[in-house]
């Protein structure tokens, strides 16, 4: 039974009255009644807008799903279906014109290109890794992945893969702090004279293609231990100790290549989170706050010993110029709130109903930031005086004013100046797509960041033209004219709007953690195609991937593409993946249900019953991928499709998840705490994952966060 204290006509969970009370609160210079009587305020004025939006949501699915029914069997006539978008108001009338004006960003998001990572803030180590992945050894990287093209051999160190990965990495600084005339393996020795770098060879001394890529050291002892270049705005620190086991055998006594890595993380309390109540809300908030206080830290054991891991301080250096200077040691953090469909039972309003988890996050979570917003000196987050949160899952410029909204009133509340609060905004619902200028423009002074998350996009255009027919198989998808529309004029919008120079136009996930070398070959294509940042799945992704924002000038690929002009159209983005004229044959459909089926499953069985949001799962040939609650949707939805459309049968489909349930309690079968859903096939999981798929079609817009929650406070309670 929950204990509750009631704050100003809200019926409060006490674990999270607590928590904002004694520990959030002070020292923010808000007072506990100005606290929960805007909370309050807040709940009582913008929860039934909230309510009225999600409604609409509803209204227009069914307007569409109608339209659809009503069409059926005909060609599909793309005008008309555009026509009937804009006069039921799904699609808005363009503007004009503007550029955004928001002020006070940091320079991790408006003027550095780089890796961003995506963390569960509910795990404190996790957090912790991610924002101290702000750099990352090459050497690393490359010994411990197969991003080389093999993976490391069994037991201790090997000398001979080290020599690999030494070649490997000083080839990259031959690629992006090119020597004149030499390469970095001739590299015989490092010095100063006078302040002045001087590497030297066998032959004599070389110097750097451009000088200015060189910008300090540091020293250690009266001896230098380490020269930092820069490149594209990220530096590269090269480690020199001749102690080392690497250093003393390296002729110029290199003992390490460290790359400035993940220049920004997200701290997810969404879809890689499973927090359905008062006691889950807060253990993400603690998190938070030891982060914004600068506090966290985490005892775990590794190798027979406990280690205690903090945030790393700042690292201090001598410029060219002979002044100390700090590299910031971590991440620049956003934080992403839950979006606006989902309640919590952590408060209830006046009327003993749950309310709107997104209000709840507003107001917490921009307290807590308060903390960072304070300091002046130490361990900061946001240099600017700024807080960043990412929104996901707007539906459209009512929902991106709404959420503007939102962040007035808390500014308001805790008296801080306007647009303290940028908005990150996840463009991973259709008609958010389609309207995306509009959307920008909602929020023109307070929006630092826009993606691409085609994995929850992709859940969307499956669940919005639900009815329109059977949809491709979802690799299929992945090729089709609406999916590349969507991600040019994600750029494209974004540099039309002013965004260069001011905000980060994002790229979606690496969803495949162990396969580095493939990820180092095809991952360019996101700085290539724009993009100031792209989600990688670890700290190490994050150093391969930086490797690439070396190679590629974002900003001078922007340029080219503003001048080019606009590529994707309306019209693509709008073009349904149905698959028209396709006979699949009975393996495809088999192949195509026990694929999604497992991965439904594997993800499934452990947010349900352990509470894991996000977790390396390994999917039906054993290849672990990252899975969340987007990639759940995509799979989820696109069963009730072929089921809705009679592709499969509920016998075909139950008998493939009965079937694949197995698969996962083997593939598990190491985990302890794994509770199997085979043989019964009556687990609260296994039944989680059936409502998902059989009553996907009447999720709204598709979302798994209902059913999920649903069942996951069942076991909770149980």
């Amino acid at each position: 039974m929950v204990n509750r204290v009631y704050k100003n006509g809200l019926s409060v969970d006490s674990k999270l009255v607590d928590f904002m009370e004694l520990e959030a609160i002070p020292g923010t210079g808000v007072n506990n009644e100005i606290f929960w009587k805007g909370f309050a305020k807040i709940i009582e004025e913008l929860g039934p807008k909230n309510s009225n939006l999600l409604n609409k949501r509803e209204e227009l699915q069914s307007k569409i799903d109608n339209w659809h029914i009503a069409h059926r069997g005909k060609s599909h006539d793309a005008e008309a279906y555009k026509s009937f978008l804009t006069e039921i108001g799904y699609l808005v009338k363009d503007s004009g014109k503007f550029k955004i004006d928001t002020a006070n960003v940091d320079p991790e998001i408006a003027t550095v290109c780089g890796s961003q990572l995506v963390v569960p803030i509910m795990n404190a180590r996790y957090a912790l890794n991610a924002a101290n992945a702000r750099w990352g050894s090459l050497y690393d990287a490359f010994y411990g992945t197969d991003a080389m093209g093999d993976l490391p051999p069994p037991g201790s160190y090997s000398s001979e893969r080290g020599d690999k990965v030494i070649a490997h990495a000083k080839a990259h600084l031959d690629e992006v702090v090119p020597l004149n005339g030499n390469n970095w393996s001739e590299i015989n020795n490092i010095a100063l004279s006078n302040g002045q770098l001087v590497l030297s060879t066998e032959t004599g001394v070389t110097q750097l293609k451009n000088n200015d890529q060189y910008i300090g050291f540091r020293e250690k002892d009266d001896s230098i231990s380490e020269i930092i270049f820069i490149k594209n705005g990220l530096h590269i620190r090269i480690l020199i100790d001749p102690d080392h086991i690497i250093g003393k055998v390296d002729i110029a006594n290199i003992s390490d290549i460290v790359l400035e890595s993940a220049l920004t993380t997200i701290m997810d309390c969404e879809d890689s989170v499973a927090a359905v109540d008062g006691e889950d809300k807060v253990l993400a908030y603690r998190n938070w706050l030891g982060l914004m206080k600068g506090d966290l830290s985490e005892e775990f054991e590794k190798g027979g010993n406990i280690v205690k891991r903090t945030l790393n301080e700042d690292i201090d250096y001598t410029s060219v110029t002979g002044e100390k200077r700090l590299l910031k040691s971590r991440s620049l953090m956003l934080n992403r709130n839950v979006g606006h469909l989902m309640t919590n039972p952590a408060v209830l309003d006046s009327q003993g109903s749950e309310v709107g988890e997104g209000l709840i996050d507003a107001i917490c979570i921009t307290l807590i930031a308060m903390h960072d917003l304070s300091k002046s000196s130490g361990i900061r987050n946001s240099i600017k005086g700024s807080v960043y949160i990412v929104k996901p899952k707007m539906h459209g410029p009512e929902e991106v004013a709404f959420t503007e909204e939102i962040f007035s009133y808390v500014e308001k509340i805790l008296a801080l100046p306007t647009n303290t609060v940028k908005l990150g905004i996840m463009d991973e619902e259709r008609r958010t797509s389609a309207n995306l200028k509009e959307c920008i423009k909602a929020a023109k002074s307070r929006v630092a960041f826009i993606n691409t998350g085609f994995l929850d996009r992709t859940g969307d255009e499956i669940h919005t033209s639900m009815e329109a027919g059977p949809f491709l198989r979802k690799g299929d998808m992945k090729s089709t004219e609406w999916i590349k529309s969507y991600e040019e004029r994600n750029v494209d919008i974004g540099l039309e709007c002013g965004l260069q120079g001011r905000a980060q136009i994002g790229k979606g996930m690496w969803a495949m953690p162990d396969l580095m070398k493939d990820m180092l070959e095809q991952k360019i294509a996101h700085p290539k195609a724009g993009a100031n940042c792209a989600w990688v799945p670890s700290p190490t992704a994050a150093t391969i991937h930086a490797m690439h924002y070396h190679m590629i000038d974002v900003f001078s690929v922007q340029n080219d593409i503003s001048k080019a002009g606009p590529r994707g159209t309306l019209e693509d983005l709008l073009k349904i993946p149905v698959a028209d004229g396709h006979n699949w044959s009975n393996d495809d459909i088999t192949q195509e249900i026990e694929n999604n089926a497992q991965g439904i499953l594997g993800y499934v069985v452990r947010w349900v019953d352990q509470g894991v949001g996000c977790s390396k799962v390994p999917d039906i040939h054993d290849v672990g991928l990252m899975e969340d609650r987007a990639t759940c949707r995509i799979s989820s939805q696109a069963l009730s499709n072929w089921l809705h459309h009679d592709i499969v049968t509920e016998g075909q489909l139950m008998q493939a998840m009965k079937k694949m349930a197995s698969v996962v309690d083997g593939q598990n079968i190491d985990d302890k705490n794994y509770i199997p859903m085979s043989p019964t096939f009556d687990t609260i999981a296994f039944k989680a994952a059936c409502d998902l798929v059989f009553e996907g079609r009447v999720q709204p817009s598709g979302y798994t966060e209902p059913v999920l929650h649903k069942r996951r406070i069942e076991l909770k309670q149980t």
